[in-house]
């Protein structure tokens, strides 16, 4: 008889790994205890994957690259690495020559166009292996821009102290055009799910689903669009091939029969991992990323609509089997009240449901807060916002999906000098929530400034964000709750605006994730075997 040692802390670097953390530090002096349930350490490895920007000939796109300083105590915070490489390309996946034709290009078995084409017989551009944006110092950012219509896809991994909270931000400024408008975006981590509440396939939207491979395995991807009646591909979305380190963008009005105009997306990823973002295109109000939701939960919070918002809508989806009954509440800076006409919202299983919110806020900024109804189910939902600034042919929109609450640190890079509002909601009533808001140096140079706000339970709060004293360049913001806060959710908004356009976008900030607890065994887990 052999006696195999198995060790909780290694199953929980295991699991860590298949969650897209690939290693946590060692004990360092700083880590800090979870009370019973172990000890929350900086993780040593992460992934970042961000979409082609745009084809446009008059864009120009900005990244912005940050890791939080201090993020792994004690050590050197100049160490460890952080840089993206440029993907590869596959043609449009279901675009055809002309942009119209349903008919895939490439996937299982297809056949090889050119030189350039994978084992999955999908043609690849070559790809360059230049790094882009690679981050040298914790708590600096760098910025790189290009003004390339055939910007690639990037993918990338960082290691070391620069891997907590290493976040990476895509603005793409389009001054003409049906893609004209300021979209924004914080590149995404790899994963096997994702919902995307609020696509459209109507005859004046262009939505692409951008599928990026990270690992040097492929991955096959299910599609599956939800209307009000139920799904709407079939089998038109399934087995999907993305080649490794390798972008597929899908035209989404290519996966159905006819137009939709307020539906959900679900991506699945059955073989390997990938990075998804759905990048829409309005021929009136713009263009902007929608970033996947939080995972379906019972009670979700969309923070950060625009205090002069002229139109909100919610799409919304109970992907599970039960309907999902909601209480509707608006959180604002004076506490949490019903729209009037919505005090409840019904959403039936597996149906797309959408309600137009008009000018919810009414001149105040504020945040929806969705929760199960009294007396109903807990069945979790999936959700997003469509939110319009402006009037007549001077309109542009963005998309609040829900987020998950910031536990310990949040990030939002690329801010400037103006421009930047950050919204911070607490969500629950009689729950107040304090954090800790810090401004970074500069990419140009900066002395970072800190500074603490407390946003009572039930409230949303609006602020223009400490700026670095200084300030030379673009910026980082970190959101930290103390100790003791109650939940809190956050979001900032860029406004940059475009000829008269109120050009914005938003993007939620969920936790980075730059820490994971690691279980302390308190007994022997050893697994006796043959």
């Amino acid at each position: 008889m052999k006696r195999t040692m198995m060790s909780l802390i290694g199953v929980a670097v295991a699991l860590a790994a298949v969650s897209g953390v690939a290693a946590v530090a060692a004990p360092d002096g700083g880590a800090k205890e979870a009370p019973g349930s172990g000890t929350r350490l900086p993780v040593q490895r992460s992934a970042l994957l961000c979409p082609a920007p745009t084809s446009s000939e008059v864009g120009e796109t900005t990244y912005t690259a940050f890791a939080p300083k201090g993020a792994a105590a004690g050590a050197d915070a100049k160490k460890g690495t952080a840089k993206l490489l440029p993907a590869g390309t596959v043609r449009d996946v279901g675009s055809g020559d002309d942009g119209k034709s349903g008919k895939k290009q490439g996937g299982k078995g297809g056949k090889a166009q050119d030189s350039g084409a994978d084992a999955t017989g999908q043609t690849v551009a070559p790809r360059d292996t230049k790094p882009v944006v690679p981050l040298q110092e914790a708590g600096k950012p760098v910025t790189v821009t290009t003004d390339r219509s055939d910007a690639p896809a990037l993918v990338g991994t960082a290691d070391g102290t620069l891997a907590p909270g290493w976040t990476v931000q895509q603005t793409t400024s389009v001054a003409a055009g049906s893609g004209r408008g300021l979209l924004g975006l914080s590149c995404t981590t790899p994963d096997t799910t994702f919902w995307f509440p609020g696509v459209s396939t109507a005859t004046d939207r262009q939505d692409y689903v951008h599928l990026t491979n990270p690992d040097s395995t492929p991955a096959v991807v299910d599609l599956e669009l939800h209307g009000k009646d139920g799904s709407l591909t079939g089998s038109a979305g399934e087995d999907i091939a993305v080649p490794p380190h390798t972008t597929v963008p899908v035209l989404l009005s290519t996966l159905t029969t006819g137009p939709t105009t307020n539906a959900a997306l679900h991506v699945v990823a059955r073989e390997g991992r990938v990075g998804a973002a759905v990048q829409a295109s309005d021929t009136k109000l713009g263009s902007d990323w929608l970033p996947a939701a939080a995972d379906p939960a019972p009670s979700v919070v969309l923070p950060g609509i625009p205090k002069d918002a002229t139109s909100v809508r919610l799409v919304a989806i109970a992907p599970g089997e039960s309907d999902a009954d909601l209480k509707v509440q608006l959180a604002t800076p004076t506490g949490l009240i019903t729209p009037a006409g919505l005090e409840s919202l019904h959403l039936k299983s597996g149906m797309t449901t959408a309600v137009d919110l008009k000018d919810i806020t009414k001149g105040e900024a504020g945040s929806l807060v969705l929760t199960p109804s009294e007396g109903g189910s807990k069945a979790p939902v999936a959700a997003a916002l469509r939110v319009t600034r402006g009037k007549g042919d001077k309109q542009e929109m963005a998309f609040i999906p829900a987020t998950r609450p910031v536990e310990k640190r949040a990030t939002a890079a690329d801010n400037r000098d103006q421009g930047s509002t950050l919204s911070l909601v607490a969500s629950e009533k009689g729950k107040d929530a304090k954090v800790t808001v810090t401004a970074s140096a500069g990419s140009g140079g900066g002395t970072p400034v800190s500074k603490t706000y407390t946003v009572k339970g039930g409230t949303s709060l609006d602020i223009a964000p400490p700026r670095p004293q200084g300030l030379k360049g673009g910026y980082a913001l970190t959101v930290e709750p103390e100790s003791g806060s109650g939940p809190v959710y956050a979001a900032r908004m860029l406004a940059r605006p475009q000829g008269g356009v109120p050009a914005f976008t938003v993007q939620p900030l969920p936790d980075d994730r730059g820490s994971v607890v690691v279980p302390t065994a308190g007994q022997d887990l050893s697994v006796l075997t043959d």
